[in-house]
């Protein structure tokens, strides 16, 4: 379709869980569009007609973004704040508490930082799951990190929680929130009222959350 004279592709995907029609920009600048169990494809174009302005809005905001190269200076999100990257060393950068070796720093900085960043949350994510299971008394078969690019987090049937390396980048109040959504899976494998009521009562900000997720997304997919 078109969006200020330029093509922006749209791409539909059908989501048996999602409760409504979705619309999202990806970095990418492809325009995701969720389709809810029983909705239809024509109703969905419809949807994206509707929200054109909001679609021209995010896309002003893309192309406004900087370079997406990462250097010394650059700006990123670490366990929810805004932090640089600066120099700490001859081949050594830092990021909020954490310092990097062997960083080269006539190249993108990005996938160093990222490789770092998934290391961190590989450790860190299962062991969340596994005492928020525990706590709330939720059976886990196991938990994976993943690369996930249009989700953060998904359950399985068997019991197995996924999640997405990138919320070591948010707040721990969001990343609790993603787990917990997910833990509720295990009790409510779909989107219904009293799946949203075990979320809530698992976790009361939520709606909070979700906000902050919504406002971050594309500094983070």
């Amino acid at each position: 379709m078109q969006v200020r004279s330029k093509p922006v592709p749209l791409l539909f995907v059908h989501n048996d869980r999602a409760r409504r029609y979705l619309l999202s920009l990806r970095p990418d600048g492809i325009a995701r569009v969720t389709i809810p169990r029983r909705g239809t494809l024509s109703t969905a174009k419809d949807f994206v007609s509707k929200n054109i302005n909001w679609l021209e809005q995010q896309l002003q905001r893309l192309e406004a973004q900087p370079s997406t190269e990462w250097k010394l200076g650059t700006e990123i999100l670490f366990r929810g704040e805004r932090v640089k990257i600066e120099f700490e060393d001859i081949g050594q950068i830092r990021f909020g508490t954490e310092v990097l070796k062997h960083a080269d720093l006539s190249k993108d900085l990005k996938p160093a930082i990222q490789k770092h960043l998934r290391k961190l949350a590989a450790q860190e994510l299962p062991a969340r799951v596994m005492g928020l299971a525990a706590l709330h008394e939720v059976q886990i078969l196991r938990v994976t990190v993943r690369n996930q690019r249009s989700r953060w987090g998904s359950c399985s049937r068997s019991g197995t929680i996924s999640l997405n390396w990138r919320l070591i980048q948010t707040p721990a109040l969001v990343r609790d929130y993603v787990v917990l959504h997910e833990l509720a899976h295990r009790r409510h494998m779909n989107h219904s009222d009293r799946f949203w009521q075990e979320v809530k009562r698992l976790c009361p900000d939520y709606l909070a959350a979700e906000r902050w997720l919504k406002a971050n997304r594309l500094a983070l997919l």
